[in-house]
């Protein structure tokens, strides 16, 4: 992108955002990941986020919340994407299956080089998939409110609804963390009666 009149100010959009987008990368990856729950379609889905959000850079607010920006539309391409593969029937070639299992080896299976889900390290598996048996709605306030960190009012303009909304949800969300979790917690010691 080349530099742009905006107010008598000139705008390098290259440096404005590898600035106010690039440090999110990470953040992204993650919350991709959860949505997801494949490192390979969370890369896509990270990478056209990240497509999308250089092509229409020159749309975004300067000094507006950047990161809420680019998680917006993440959630964007993953709602048209899901909905997408919704409606279509799954195909599948059937020679590339029957060559598939006609080669798979069950005792050459390594498990020491598949990746791992990198928030897999911050929270037990327990923690993990109670989070991830959410249903969607309920899974993404939670990731968005409690694991990284965004207010209220950001998650309601992250997911173009109410902030009353967003607090019922997070909070039914919990209650069903709560239900879940309740003999985990138990066994570690976090409820002691």
């Amino acid at each position: 992108m080349a530099r742009k009149q905006n107010n008598d100010k000139t705008i390098d959009w290259n440096d404005a955002f590898e600035r106010d987008a690039i440090p999110h990368m990470d953040s992204l990856y993650n919350f991709a990941l959860r949505l997801t729950g494949d490192s390979d379609d969370a890369d896509d889905l990270q990478q056209e986020t990240f497509l999308r959000a250089y092509r229409f850079f020159d749309k975004f607010e300067q000094g507006t919340n950047c990161k809420a920006w680019l998680y917006r539309i993440m959630k964007n391409i993953y709602i048209n994407d899901y909905q997408k593969k919704k409606k279509q029937p799954v195909k599948v070639d059937y020679e590339e299956a029957e060559a598939f299992y006609e080669n798979a080896k069950p005792s050459s299976t390594d498990d020491s080089y598949h990746s791992k889900d990198q928030f897999e390290n911050l929270l037990d598996d327990e923690v993990s998939g109670a989070i991830s048996s959410l249903p969607d709605d309920f899974r993404t306030v939670i990731l968005l409110s409690d694991i990284e960190g965004f207010t209220y009012e950001e998650v309601a303009d992250f997911l173009d609804c109410p902030v009353g909304t967003v607090r019922s949800r997070l909070h039914r969300a919990r209650k069903m963390l709560q239900q879940k979790l309740l003999s985990y917690a138990a066994e570690r010691g976090y409820i002691t009666e």
